[in-house]
């Protein structure tokens, strides 16, 4: 045990920090860890129970290979730090490997040959098919749900019951059970990602969200299969055929249930047949083989996009069948969808238009938009809804009072000013009636207060610090190729710590760690020392200190307190 924990203290020692971190994130170490060097570090990771969770994470391969003493050594099993650089098993870890081959011995037999799916029929295909545009019409649902107020996340993970409700009754999710599903597939292809307790839309979803499905479907196979465990995965970058996935890490207990989410996120997006059929699309083939992510075999099973609409004299819109992403995204930013089929709803309504307006969009904006987009023109109920909303939109104003620091709140409607006054949905706000002005003034900052009386329905614009109507959005996406939350900014501190203790180099650093430990638990020990002359001696001792270069310890059989060099022991042992 100690020749093993010293080497592994100092493989530990000479890994960077952004990889040490990744090895301690996956072994499961706690940032706040009670370590205070790499001995500690090297004797936490060779615990039994400790070594137990690590086999967990690793397949059938990599199992086989340790029992067989001949583990890889920069395979998954040394990023656990579970083998020497050689590829060797340390002691302990060998231990646990024939304690968990006695137990399981299942988990070490070789794996059955691989069953090479079949064709689907054409059928089928186009089934699978569907249900991909049907999941890329509803992740897009969630998306656009969530830039404009994010999922909230419970402490344990999931999303919340109430935002799970709120989707469901946007129809974006037909079964609140979905939704986990639906992220789960978003993170992995960097289209949103989950930010302390909530989930935020990426740079990357917000340019999802205007392409068309095919690319759509591009996007999120290929994070798919990047996301897999690296298991599954196979040297030529594709995976293992989906019937092999069940028994791959035969000694984690929640790896059945995870296998079986991931069929059914492949199910969801077309790419795996349902009930664990062993058909095949061929769009999945590609991707199974490790070619790129392509649509073309699918595209010709993909219901035509289309780009037109017909506008209605009650303020609604009809598309005749699925509307092309970008031009769907927009018109929603001016009308509320009331149904999502092949045929699709639109109603225009006096807050869809203001909502449109606070996001940017302006009277002649609209216009032009609708004009080029509807078969029908645009009928004279709209064009006068747009005409006066637009009219009364910005009777409310905000701006930053640089001189004061404050925000002044503005409008040539002492009546609505004054409602404003006294609504008691907005008293958070503090807004003030300053002597000798006009305006309102509030402490909190000027977006702050403008997304505040949006939210409460007024017709309110930003203005910049030259008076000019500014469009700001409710908040900047997430950047998904800097998440919070890295294990190099996780570990930081307990890394520090670690290369702050004592050096692991030579016999002189795994000694004063043994001597720190005895002088810790006030042990006995045997310290053997060389004489002036060369001769060695051994003193029974009971540690007591440690400082200076020098140790100090009651000796019992002469009933004196001692104090020996460091630098003249040779060896430290439990008496």
């Amino acid at each position: 045990m100690v020749s093993d924990a010293r080497a592994l203290a100092t493989r530990l020692a000479e890994l960077g920090d952004a990889a040490l971190a990744r090895t301690l994130a996956a072994r499961g170490v706690s940032p706040q860890a009670p370590w205070h060097d790499f001995f500690d570090a090297a004797e936490g990771l060779l615990d039994p129970a400790s070594i137990d969770r690590a086999l967990t994470r690793l397949d059938r391969h990599d199992l086989r290979a340790l029992a067989a003493g001949d583990g890889a050594a920069g395979g998954e099993p040394a990023r656990l730090a579970l083998v020497a650089a050689d590829g060797t098993s340390y002691g302990p870890v060998a231990e646990r490997v024939a304690a968990a081959a006695a137990a399981a011995p299942d988990a070490f037999a070789a794996p059955p040959p691989p069953v090479e799916p079949a064709p689907a029929e054409p059928r089928n295909a186009a089934a699978a098919a569907e249900r991909a545009f049907t999941t890329a019409g509803s992740l897009a649902d969630v998306l656009v749900l969530c830039s404009h107020t994010p999922l909230a996340r419970t402490g344990a993970g999931p999303v919340s019951a109430v935002d799970r409700r709120r989707l469901m009754d946007a129809g974006a999710i037909e079964f609140a059970d979905d939704l986990e599903d639906l992220l789960a597939s978003a993170a992995g292809a960097g289209l949103a990602t989950p930010h302390e307790r909530e989930w935020a839309v990426t740079e990357a979803g917000e340019r999802w969200l205007e392409t068309p499905t095919p690319e759509r479907w591009e996007a999120i196979a290929a994070g798919f299969r990047a996301s897999l465990p690296d298991g599954l995965r196979t040297p030529s970058g594709g995976f293992v055929p989906p019937a092999s996935w069940p028994g791959m890490y035969p000694l984690e207990p929640e790896w059945p249930a995870r296998a079986e989410r991931l069929h059914r996120i492949g199910v969801r997006w077309g790419l795996l047949a349902p009930d664990h059929s062993p058909a095949e699309f061929p769009w999945t083939a590609a991707l199974r083989a490790g070619g790129r992510a392509d649509a073309a075999t699918m595209a010709p099973y993909l219901p035509a996009e289309i780009d037109k609409v017909y506008l209605q004299a009650d303020l609604t819109a009809i598309a005749p069948g699925p509307l092309a992403p970008a031009l769907d995204l927009r018109l929603r930013s001016i009308a509320v969808r009331e149904s999502r089929a092949q045929a699709s709803t639109y109603r225009f309504t006096a807050e869809s238009i203001g909502a449109g307006m606070t996001e940017g969009e302006t009277a002649e904006s609209m216009r032009e938009f609708l004009a080029g987009l509807s078969l029908t023109g645009i009928p004279q109920p709209l064009a006068y809804l747009i005409e006066s909303t637009a009219t009364r939109h910005g009777l409310v104003r905000v701006r930053a009072d640089e001189t004061t620091g404050r925000t002044r709140v503005e409008s040539p409607d002492d009546a609505l000013l004054q409602a404003i006054t006294v609504d008691q949905a907005l008293r958070p706000l503090g807004l003030l009636v300053l002597e000798g002005d006009d305006a309102l003034s509030s402490r909190v900052a000027r977006d702050a207060v403008y997304w505040t009386l949006a939210d409460a329905r007024y017709p309110v614009v930003a203005l910049d610090s030259r008076g000019a109507p500014e469009s700001i959005h409710r908040r900047t996406a997430a950047t998904a190729s800097a998440p919070a939350g890295t294990p190099h900014e996780a570990y930081a501190r307990l890394i520090g710590t670690l290369r702050g203790g004592h050096g692991t180099d030579g016999e002189s650093g795994w000694l004063e760690r043994e001597l720190e430990q005895a002088v810790r638990a006030r042990a006995e020990i045997v310290v053997v020392v060389r004489m002036p002359d060369g001769a060695e001696r051994s003193f029974t001792l009971e540690a007591a200190g440690l400082g200076g270069g020098r140790l100090r310890g009651r000796d019992r059989a002469a009933d004196i307190e001692r104090t020996l060099p460091v630098s003249s022991i040779v060896s430290v042992r439990a008496a």
